[in-house]
């Protein structure tokens, strides 16, 4: 490990300061459960500078106002698991939050370094994609807001200047009427990288017919986004097996227009559809 200079504030504004000074040359440390790895295996690309950001209290915490619910970034995934506030109006971000990792990655990684890292393995960015999230960026000059399904451009690659942090997760509370499901396959029961996942929302009307449909599939696209293309298969029908079917083959279908047919497609096309469906038939079912 090279060396390198070592810098932290508990003030937002002068975290800012020394980013507009280093730009490029410096990594922000929040959890460190993923720059930790990252410094060891990328020894061209060490940082003259560490940016501890985990001392400003700020950027902490989670806090419902009006129907909105605002997430900051330092907020870990054991704390968005045990939120009664996202169990009861986000329920699949805190069920998603609760399979990340071990409890010790857990209690020490971040959403907001789940989401600035952007590996395509990550497991908070389904769900708040599927939660029409957006989050705002601030550098020492200015402040943007950017929906969350528009700020990736490739896996470990997003929109984010070298200047800017990440300060806040916006969502709106989903409907009482709401369900809502994640669900992730992995090679193992625990310390499992997703290999593929689902965050699904499914609301109905008093008649059962859905009113509304969320479907964003993990690990299946170049970037995440809701398939409207299955989405709006389901919209306006009743529940059923052979309509889930058909929208987990739709899911399957969009993904393989994007990533064409490689080695794993075999496994990935009917894996992703039955995970659509799976999905699905727990969201009627709770």
């Amino acid at each position: 490990m090279k060396p390198f200079e070592y810098k932290f504030s508990e003030k937002l504004d002068e975290i800012l300061d020394i980013l507009s000074k280093f730009g490029p040359e410096a990594k922000i440390l929040a959890g460190g459960t993923d720059l930790l790895i990252e410094l060891r295996r990328k020894p061209a690309k060490f940082p003259k500078a560490i940016v501890d950001i985990s001392y400003v209290k700020e950027l902490d915490g989670i806090y419902e106002n009006d129907n909105h619910i605002i997430l900051k970034p330092l907020s870990t995934h054991t704390q968005i698991y045990k939120s009664n506030v996202l169990r009861r109006k986000a329920y699949l971000l805190s069920e998603a939050a609760s399979q990340i990792g071990s409890l010790q990655i857990r209690n020490r990684g971040t959403v907001g370094g789940n989401i600035m890292n952007a590996a395509a393995c990550a497991d908070t960015v389904p769900p708040l994609i599927a939660l029409n999230a957006e989050i705002t960026l601030q550098s020492i000059n200015d402040a943007r807001i950017l929906p969350l399904n528009d700020f990736f451009i490739k896996p470990y690659k997003t929109k984010a200047n070298p200047d800017e942090v990440l300060t806040e997760i916006k969502f709106s509370a989903l409907p009482e009427n709401a369900k809502s499901v994640f669900i992730k396959l992995g090679r193992r029961n625990a310390l499992s990288i997703s290999r593929l996942s689902v965050a699904a929302v499914l609301q109905q009307d008093d008649s059962g017919k859905i009113l509304d449909a969320r479907l964003v599939p993990g690990a299946a696209l170049p970037t995440w986004r809701r398939v409207t293309e299955a989405e709006e298969i389901l919209i306006g029908e009743k529940p059923s097996m052979e309509l889930f079917r058909a929208a987990g083959a739709k899911v399957s279908e969009v993904m393989i227009s994007y990533t064409g047919r490689r080695w794993s497609t075999e496994y990935k096309e009917p894996v992703i559809s039955a995970l659509v469906r799976r999905a699905l038939e727990k969201c009627v079912m709770t």
